[in-house]
């Protein structure tokens, strides 16, 4: 597998702010420009993230500041922006409210500590360079965990927009208890919602980098004055505390702790994969690998810092990162101007935000929830692989029905048990060579091939586990039951054979001794893994084979071992 780690020397010479690595003041105008722009869409977007969790919208500022000053300082790549994240909060937002009040003191400090340990996991992730666990979720189970987050995310956001009261149970109970009091709506709140909607949608098809949801909410809140709507039943925000965040450890329990381990495991697996696939679309030098790992840390300290001054856990955000990038922006100095507008509009500019209707921070994240359902890619599985597919849709199920941090537990698992069942769908395929030529490929009714007398030659292409080798041993004994002719020689093209485990070592060492026991000489042809070549050594494999056995191409092992004795 290539590293994707990133250059070393790199890490070396910038131990922290990475990003400026090569700055010229030149710089500069384009990364405060990307600043102000990124402002425009934080401030409402955090808000409105905070809110889906449950906290003030000040506690998403926060979270957005711990973000892009971690990551300025410890991350790698120049655009990618840290902050609170409509992805992972829901997720964690879940599994909180199982263990404390949502708002409450309790809800906060929970939150504080999960911060902490994410962070904590993610930062030993990048020390460790695990980012290979990015991986371990497959394009159609991403597909279904987006999927099912955007619902939760709708059916979390229709109370706002129909001016109804939020039923409490699983998801599917309060979409059903609002479907009953569908008749109840409030006819402001509703055009409130779907006017700011349609604003941020028709803002991003005609530029991303028009602030649609500054827009939206500033219409709404002059809506909200001028026609005096709070005597109308649409609630706003009111008061925000304009004290700025402390650094305080949060205390909680250790009975309290072991009820997060897991939510932390499964919060970091999926910031992981968000902070992977950010990072290597929005490379920071296309001619150089991400520093996936670098940005680990990067991600996981902003955790940390979240946690210290009472937000929660942060994410890398594609779309904003997508707004640095477009923008011009060319180090985290970008991020860091965004992070001073939002520290002025915290101590000077709070009472712009009071009137701002809770229906249209709503409509800001029903856009969102829609933003990141992938239907082209949806359609496109659907059309291409109906068994994926059928993976995608139970992984939003799972995530839609059962509690979400189990869902989201699912949802992995299934991407683990699709990759194991895909190792294990590998057979044994029979190559035949091309006329005319030296070169041997599996067999084909579209390519005509040709065979040589006495010789089997057959492939794998899979790494050679417990999970297929007995597979592997019996369609290699079937092989050699030919009722045409006397086998002398069977050659095992080895190109797809990465690795060998203890268990199919046995396997074929078994096989080997049955094939040399008939009569039959055994040849391993082209085993190109360096670790593949390894095993055969440490499971002393080679021995069994013989001396002479291994080759580097078909035809040369069928030339060498035509007409030997097997056991020579």
């Amino acid at each position: 597998m290539a590293d994707q780690s990133g250059s070393s020397s790199g890490g070396m010479a910038w131990p922290v702010f990475r990003s400026l690595s090569g700055y010229r003041l030149s710089y500069l105008s384009r990364d405060l420009f990307a600043g102000l722009t990124l402002a425009a869409i934080v401030i409402p977007e955090q808000m409105a993230t905070a809110r889906l969790g449950g906290f003030a919208p000040q506690i998403g500022f926060f979270a957005f500041m711990a973000g892009s000053i971690a990551f300025a300082v410890f991350g790698g790549n120049r655009f990618l922006s840290s902050g609170a994240d409509s992805t992972i909060t829901p997720i964690f937002a879940g599994g909180l409210a199982a263990l404390a009040a949502v708002g409450s003191p309790d809800y906060a400090t929970l939150a504080a500590a999960l911060a902490l340990m994410t962070g904590m996991l993610l930062a030993a992730a990048g020390i460790f360079r695990l980012g290979w666990i990015a991986d371990l979720l497959s394009i159609p189970v991403t597909i279904g965990f987006l999927t099912g987050i955007s619902a939760h995310i709708l059916i979390s956001q229709l109370p706002a927009i129909l001016g109804l009261p939020s039923p409490e149970g699983p998801m599917l109970q309060r979409l059903a208890a609002l479907l009953e009091h569908l008749g109840e709506t409030n006819g402001f709140t509703l055009v409130i919602g779907l006017g700011v909607l349609a604003i941020v949608a028709l803002s991003e098809q005609i530029d991303a980098r028009i602030p649609g949801a500054l827009i939206g909410l500033a219409l709404a809140a002059a809506a909200v004055v001028l026609l005096r709507l709070e005597s109308r039943g649409v609630s706003v925000l009111g008061g925000i505390s304009v004290d700025m965040p402390a650094l305080t450890v949060p205390i909680v329990s250790v009975s309290r702790l072991t009820s997060l381990l897991s939510l932390s495991l499964i919060i970091s697996v999926v910031v992981m994969v968000q902070t992977a696939a950010t990072t290597r679309s929005f490379p920071t030098d296309p001619n150089e690998p991400p520093d996936v790992n670098r940005d680990f840390i990067g991600v996981g300290i902003g955790s940390v810092l979240a946690g210290l001054v009472g937000a929660f856990p942060v994410n890398a955000s594609p779309p904003r990162t997508a707004v640095v990038s477009e923008t011009g922006g060319r180090s985290q100095i970008a991020g860091l101007t965004a992070v001073a507008i939002v520290v002025l509009l915290l101590a000077f500019g709070t009472s712009l935000l009071h009137r701002i209707p809770n229906a249209a921070l709503a409509g800001v994240l029903l856009f969102v929830a829609l933003r990141i359902i992938r239907f082209r890619q949806i359609a496109s599985v659907l059309r291409q692989s109906l068994g994926e597919f059928l993976l995608i849709l139970a992984t939003a199920a799972g995530i839609i029905v059962l509690p979400i941090e189990q869902g989201v537990g699912l949802g992995i698992a299934l991407s683990l048990l699709h990759g194991i069942w895909s190792t294990t769908r590998a057979r044994v395929q029979p190559f035949e060579r091309v006329p005319g030529t030296s070169i041997w490929w599996p067999v084909s009714a579209k390519l005509p091939g040709e065979q040589e007398s006495g010789v089997i030659v057959v492939g794998f292409q899979a790494p050679l586990s417990f999970l297929n080798a007995y597979d592997f041993r019996r369609d290699i004994l079937a092989a050699l039951k030919s009722p045409s002719q006397k086998i002398r020689l069977l050659v095992l093209e080895a190109t797809g054979i990465v690795e060998i485990d203890f268990t199919a070592a046995q396997v074929l060492t078994e096989v080997i001794r049955q094939c040399h026991g008939a009569g039959i000489d055994f040849a391993i042809a082209r085993l190109e893994s360096t670790r593949a070549q390894a095993a055969l050594v440490r499971f002393g494999i080679n021995t069994v084979l013989g001396t002479d056995r291994e080759f580097q191409s078909v035809e040369e092992a069928i030339r060498a071992r035509a007409g030997k004795d097997p056991t020579g």
